[in-house]
């Protein structure tokens, strides 16, 4: 009786490695393929490279002068 356990623990080890190592590479494989698809569209109002932006600049300092000057 023992030695039959110790083969069901074997045989169960084994399918849990088995499905372990099957998951790990299908999950390998899904990256991969998920890599090699080409990206989202870009925005088309999305700044170029070098492109100047206008942007707000709410630092501490600017802030603090603002209300000085008012």
């Amino acid at each position: 009786m023992n030695s039959f356990m110790v083969f069901i623990y074997f045989v169960c080890f084994a399918a849990i490695a088995g499905g372990a190592f099957a998951m790990m590479w299908s999950n390998i494989q899904s990256i991969n393929i998920e890599m090699n698809k080409p990206r989202k569209p870009r925005h088309p109002e999305a700044p170029e490279a070098g492109e100047e932006l206008m942007y707000v600049d709410f630092s501490k300092e600017k802030l603090e002068k603002l209300y000085e000057d008012s």
